[in-house]
């Protein structure tokens, strides 16, 4: 199970996509490939990305378009999207975001503002995924580090532990169901039982309590799990 967030590339011009790819995999994310909307569709069937950068100018059916469909479709309504493109005038833009993408980043692009704009958007959509710290009561989760303390005390998990934590932790006082969770943590592929969620959640508490924060992760009867600062 990987920890770093997963980024689908939707491009067709090989020089560019190198680009993509070395610029991004050198900060570890991890990354799937596209020529066109046809094989993007295919893999987000698969398995849904972290975030799609999607050039505008596809042969075929166009950026724009496969935006449109990816917003009208719930599996894939809040999923991060980033369009690349050359067009540069503001109408150009403006469609750009209006099709659905939550971001738009003219070539030539410097690396640096593409992480940038990338982790900013994570942060944005799913705050679990942006390598920043996250608090709740005394707990204190580094993503970038996948290092996990209370009173600067280091709790030892499990990788399927430690996302689970990551994403109730960036979410407090918010309650989610098992099924919710599995498509959150698992991937909405996943093909494990609702009840997997309680194996993992018990470990997790086991953890915690060894630092006496087992209370944080919360059973809310006949709904799912949350996560709470409050004693």
């Amino acid at each position: 199970m990987s920890l770093s967030p997963e980024i689908l590339l939707v491009e067709d011009e090989p020089a560019i996509l190198n680009l993509l790819e070395f610029t991004l995999a050198d900060k570890g994310f991890g990354l799937r490939k596209a020529m066109n909307a046809l094989q993007a569709r295919s893999a987000i069937d698969a398995k849904l990305p972290d975030l799609v950068i999607l050039d505008w100018m596809l042969p075929g059916e166009s950026g724009v378009q496969f935006a449109r469909k990816l917003r009208a479709d719930p599996r894939t309504r809040a999923l991060p999207v980033i369009i690349l493109t050359a067009k540069a005038e503001e109408p150009d833009k403006v469609m750009g975001l209006e099709s659905g993408a939550d971001d738009y980043i003219t070539k030539p692009f410097s690396p640096r503002e593409l992480i940038a704009r990338v982790n900013a958007l994570l942060r944005r959509r799913t705050p679990e995924l942006g390598g920043e710290r996250l608090t709740v009561g005394p707990l204190v989760l580094d993503t970038a580090r996948h290092d996990v303390r209370v009173n600067d005390q280091v709790i030892a998990l499990g990788a399927a532990e430690f996302k689970l934590l990551r994403f109730l932790m960036a979410h407090p006082e918010r309650v989610f169901s098992r099924g919710r969770l599995l498509d959150q943590v698992w991937g909405d592929h996943a093909y494990i039982e609702e009840r997997t969620v309680d194996v993992h959640v018990l470990r997790l508490r086991k953890a915690l309590a060894e630092h006496n924060a087992e209370h944080l992760v919360q059973t809310v009867r006949g709904v799912g799990y949350r996560m709470t600062g409050n004693d």
